[in-house]
């Protein structure tokens, strides 16, 4: 029987670690873990994504903070802003929603948020420390952080002897990905549009990670029997038989196919979506007892 993830499940799972955390902490040093989200425009999809997560904010027991700026804000504005947040002893986690409105340069103002602040995993500092294998002292971003809480509820802590593909290499996702199975001692390959037989490449893995944006790409003769497969794509294609002009979401995989070959395989929607938010929370109370000088907790 193949195992079909609950992300929902896994991700409720995060956040009551993530509520006894901040009350613990809370009451052995009197830090309230606090959370600061800047949106800048009236992005619709945005606004969502944040006012989501404020309200998550606020159930994990967080100060949340949220600060909505004109689509005009300049530059020197929200740079100003991050840099006052940064200053803010009482803020552990700063998260400017993307995309930002042009002609703004998120990339200066992502570098610019402190890294101890950087919940979103995205400073060149977190990435450098994820790829030496600092996980103690950096953040990881969410989305991977997420799945790869599947895989180790999945395989457990050590996947020595294992070979693991990741299809997809942005920074954003494919290559902080790569480098957790890397640091838990799976062999990795990363495969993207460019790599010869894609699919021969795939049979090879006991875990296949896929994150390239494109419907239902991996299909089931891609899949090794047994195999844990971990599908991050979210893809909106049209569903005529649920009516004209209706659409549905589906991932990178082809769920149908796989499902009946792999051993344990992530939904969409359902599987790693709702891990993000839960992994926003847990790295804004990692980042409040670390500055609290506390043992953060383990997710």
């Amino acid at each position: 029987m193949t195992t079909v993830i609950d992300g929902k499940n896994v991700a409720a799972s995060v956040i009551q670690t993530v509520k006894s955390a901040t009350a613990a902490l809370e009451k052995s040093s009197g830090v309230t873990t606090g959370l600061a989200v800047v949106i800048v425009g009236d992005d619709p999809a945005s606004h969502a994504y944040v006012g989501s997560k404020g309200r998550m904010a606020k159930e994990c027991g967080f100060k949340s903070v949220q600060h909505t700026l004109p689509a005009e804000t300049k530059q020197e504005e929200l740079a100003a802003l991050v840099a006052s947040l940064n200053a803010d002893p009482s803020i552990h986690g700063i998260l400017v929603q993307l995309p930002l409105p042009k002609p703004l340069d998120s990339e200066a103002i992502i570098q610019s948020i402190l890294p101890e602040k950087d919940v979103d995993g995205l400073s060149v500092v977190n990435a450098g420390k994820l790829a030496t294998g600092d996980l103690k002292t950096g953040l990881v971003s969410c989305t991977p952080a997420g799945a790869m809480v599947f895989v180790r509820r999945t395989h457990g802590e050590d996947l020595s002897g294992l070979n693991a593909v990741v299809i997809g290499r942005s920074n954003l996702f494919g290559k902080p990905m790569a480098q957790l199975l890397l640091n838990a001692n799976a062999t990795v390959t990363i495969a993207h549009s460019r790599t010869k037989n894609l699919a021969e490449v795939c049979r090879n893995a006991d875990i296949l990670v896929a994150a390239v944006g494109r419907p239902e790409m991996v299909r089931g003769d891609w899949v090794k029997p047994g195999a844990t497969v971990i599908d991050v794509g979210i893809n909106r294609v049209p569903a005529p038989e649920r009516g004209e002009g209706k659409t549905r979401l589906v991932g990178d995989v082809a769920f149908e196919e796989v499902s009946a070959i792999a051993s344990t395989i992530t939904p969409v929607p359902g599987g790693v979506g709702p891990m993000t938010i839960a992994m926003l929370m847990a790295n804004t109370v990692i980042a409040a007892h670390r500055t609290a000088g506390q043992t953060p907790p383990q997710f």
